[in-house]
């Protein structure tokens, strides 16, 4: 199965000093004076392709990109350096700007990639122009916070990282599986994660099973290498590979909050979000709390992370500090809202982008 290109969608390569990116355009009706240029940067397990019905559906005079980030889609395969957040993506995503010759651009990000968005708009603000930040990651990470202020359950970052990846589904993953025979084939995760509504994409579906499928897999790409603990589940966040990158210890995005500068941020999530909420199946604590992994310690040691929760209260702080954001919560939308809803997605983006 290999990813596909929608009419209008055009593929580049990109030498960066960083990494050869893969970068797809939808060009502006005039490519000399574009009102607006946009910037897409997917999440996990995924690929710039999922943002190309998003793309065409931008006003024609806007331009529209999407970066594979490495390791991802058809970028060039690198390690990536867990110990620094999110910053190994970010600094890519900066260098395929450099690269273009643009400087300050719109920029969305799509649950790892809304992450990777703020890292860039804390690293160079002058670089944003707006963010628009779909069912982000937390800005205390992925797993082992609690609370609104993002308290680490630990100092280890137990529970989370690398070592909390299914090894079946990366192994499927690794072999390129396009049946949904079994719960942790691609095909079964994106129907029952990644949307709340997957017949409205069945048209498209093998189409995003294909973008999963190019996620590299291996300890320096996904998921990553994991380290005992001395705390439950028995496993923490290592230092290498994506998902460590999400691991508390190694990241924190509240400085949004303090930037001198703040960009205009459009925060869109699905109230059926599966992976990105407050009671997470991908959560190990709460998988504990339900009694599907057993041995849970209990919520006094071991409580599931409230991740909208704590990206709210970052946000209402960023608003507060002179900020400005706007939450639009889809009722019958997952991890995914673009998809699930697109329309209301499509309109949401363009009244942000001011288009």
């Amino acid at each position: 199965m290999t990813t596909a290109l929608f009419d209008g969608i055009h593929a580049h390569r990109i030498e960066t000093a960083r990494y050869t990116a893969n970068v797809l355009e939808r060009a502006a009706a005039d490519p000399g004076a574009p009102t607006a240029t946009v910037v897409f940067v997917h999440g996990n397990v995924s690929s710039s392709h999922f943002y190309q019905p998003t793309m065409l559906a931008l006003p024609d005079d806007v331009r529209a990109l999407a970066i594979d980030l490495r390791g991802f889609g058809d970028s060039e395969t690198k390690p990536v350096d867990a110990t620094r957040g999110l910053r190994d993506f970010a600094d890519d995503v900066r260098a395929v700007l450099d690269a273009l010759g643009l400087d300050a651009v719109h920029l969305v990000g799509w649950s790892m990639g809304g992450g990777v968005v703020l890292q860039v708009a804390l690293d160079a603000p002058e670089r944003v122009r707006s963010l628009t930040l779909e069912s982000p990651v937390s800005p205390y990470g992925f797993g082992g916070t609690h609370g609104a202020d993002g308290v680490r359950n630990n100092a280890d970052g137990a529970g989370t990282g690398g070592g909390g990846a299914n090894p079946d589904f990366v192994a499927r993953l690794a072999g390129g599986d396009t049946t949904a025979d079994e719960q942790t084939s691609p095909r079964t995760v994106y129907r029952t994660a990644y949307v709340a509504q997957p017949e409205r994409q069945a048209a498209n579906e093998d189409a995003w099973v294909a973008s999963m499928l190019t996620t590299k897999t291996g300890v320096d790409n996904y998921p990553g290498d994991g380290v005992a603990s001395e705390n439950w589940p028995g496993f923490a966040a290592g230092t290498r590979g994506v998902l460590n990158t999400m691991a508390p210890q190694y990241l924190d995005l509240s400085g949004i909050v303090d930037l001198a500068v703040k960009p205009p941020i459009l925060w869109v999530r699905g109230e059926k979000d599966a992976i990105v909420s407050d009671a997470s199946f991908f959560d190990l604590n709460q998988l504990g709390l339900l009694g599907v992994i057993p041995g849970w310690p209990g919520a006094d040691v071991a409580p599931p992370q409230p991740m909208v929760t704590q990206t709210r209260a970052v946000l209402d702080r960023y608003a507060a500090a002179g900020g400005t954001y706007r939450e639009v919560a889809l009722p019958e939308a997952g991890h995914a809202p673009h998809l699930d809803e697109p329309q209301t997605f499509d309109r949401e983006l363009a009244a942000h982008l001011g288009v």
